[in-house]
């Protein structure tokens, strides 16, 4: 198992306005325009479906990918878990409260990977999950 955390983003919006964001994947249909134009070759994002509980696409070169929610702990937590993937992936947002109208979001994620495969998708992964946490940052909650 190979766990990886996004560095702590500072949110300027309450607990409760992004948690009732990321807690409804629907809500996050626009996160594949955000991501940076110098990204956009390595991965490209097509046939994005997002629903309440699960968001499906095509990510080139990886393939078809489906995560689904697995839990949703009021105003704290999301855990997700990858339904369809190369990979076995459970990974989590965790959001605590810094005032009336601000919170910090970590995004943890754990793959399931042999030693062999943990080194080699070890700094794609690390990137990947701190570049989503980033856009989770910019999103106006």
């Amino acid at each position: 198992m190979k766990r990886v955390e996004s560095n702590i983003k500072q949110i300027p919006y309450s607990q409760e306005s992004v948690y009732a964001k990321v807690s409804d994947l629907s809500n996050l249909r626009g996160l594949a325009d955000r991501i940076p134009a110098d990204q956009q070759s390595q991965f490209k994002v097509e046939n994005l479906e997002c629903t309440p509980d699960t968001v499906s696409c095509t990510i080139s070169p990886i393939g078809q990918i489906e995560v689904g929610i697995v839990s949703r702990e009021p105003f704290k937590c999301v855990k997700m878990e990858t339904l369809q993937s190369p990979i076995k992936l459970t990974a989590w947002i965790q959001i605590v409260s810094t005032g009336e109208s601000s919170c910090k979001i970590k995004l943890t994620a754990d793959a399931d990977l042999n030693i062999f495969m943990a080194k080699m998708v070890e700094k794609p992964l690390t990137e990947a999950v701190e570049k989503v946490a980033d856009m989770l940052a910019m999103l106006p909650y």
